[in-house]
């Protein structure tokens, strides 16, 4: 790593970024007290979409924190966005143009969260007409908060990140996630017919997790099918600021209605894409 990769990163108390790393860090905290204690289990769309009242006060307490700070800023959160696609698709489009907007996951991997299962994290992002310009993922557990701004690269630990430097998916390590509802089946064939072409595959089960991995080298790719803007949103920022790719799985660049995700180091984009779209995902619909 060069030398100026290693100085501190530092912002502004009084900017968007610092809201942010605010929020997100004394909402982790407060979910990690809660952890194997929460009082209620509700399911969403299947019984693998789970919300409990940790998620909804987790949310809560961020929208209260940005408002407090940026009241003039629009909100949008997973719990709040309503139940099913269509209706977390509509909540976004309805934010698009928006000055500025807070995209929030308050829990991101809530089953490992309900299980006990140490993989899970607050993801926030801060879109402007369209944008990711703030992106702040913090993982309570481990203590790491990473960090990106548009324009000004990508962070954990305040040290400033790069993406791996393999060159083929032979080599690679690569993360994907299992769709409650539609396109498990395919993805699960696809899965099939990705694990001998790559090192290894993994699922962690939280997908601002798995982008901050790739972000930081830990991870060289990660796909995954049926996602939302609060899932991808700030770790689509990390991945682009740390120098990888990302966007749909039919190779389109990233925006914020991409729902089925293709991330990378960059060096295995156009392979993986290629890969995805013989297992027969490319045509999946949004």
């Amino acid at each position: 790593m060069e030398d100026n990769q290693k100085q501190p990163y530092v912002v502004s108390s009084k900017s968007r970024v610092a809201v942010a790393i605010n929020a997100a860090s004394k909402t982790g905290e407060w979910i990690k007290t809660k952890l194997g204690s929460y009082k209620h289990l509700d399911t969403k769309t299947s019984s693998q979409d789970l919300v409990t009242e940790v998620d909804k006060g987790a949310e809560q307490m961020i929208r209260k924190l940005v408002l407090t700070y940026c009241p003039d800023d629009e909100f949008l959160g997973e719990e709040s966005a309503g139940i099913g696609a269509e209706a977390s698709i509509q909540a976004t489009e309805n934010v698009l143009d928006a000055d500025y907007v807070w995209i929030v996951d308050p829990i991101d991997g809530t089953t490992n969260f309900v299980h006990g299962f140490p993989y899970y994290c607050v993801s926030i992002a801060v879109a402007h007409k369209g944008e990711v310009i703030v992106g702040v993922v913090y993982d309570p557990t481990h203590d790491e908060l990473f960090v990106a701004e548009k324009g000004k690269g990508a962070y954990v630990h305040g040290n400033r990140m790069q993406v791996a430097g393999e060159q083929t998916l032979a080599e690679s390590l690569v993360a994907t996630g299992f769709p409650a509802n539609a396109g498990l089946e395919r993805n699960t064939r696809a899965l099939v017919e990705m694990v001998p072409k790559v090192r290894s595959i993994r699922n962690g089960g939280s997908a601002a997790l798995h982008l901050a991995y790739v972000a930081a080298g830990r991870l060289n790719a990660y796909w995954e099918v049926g996602l939302n803007a609060w899932d991808l949103a700030a770790g689509a920022l990390l991945v682009q600021e740390s120098g990888g790719r990302i966007g749909d799985i039919s190779g389109e660049d990233y925006t914020l209605t991409v729902r089925n995700v293709a991330a990378t180091n960059g060096h295995i984009h156009d392979e993986l894409i290629r890969e995805l779209h013989t297992a027969g995902l490319t045509d999946l619909p949004v």
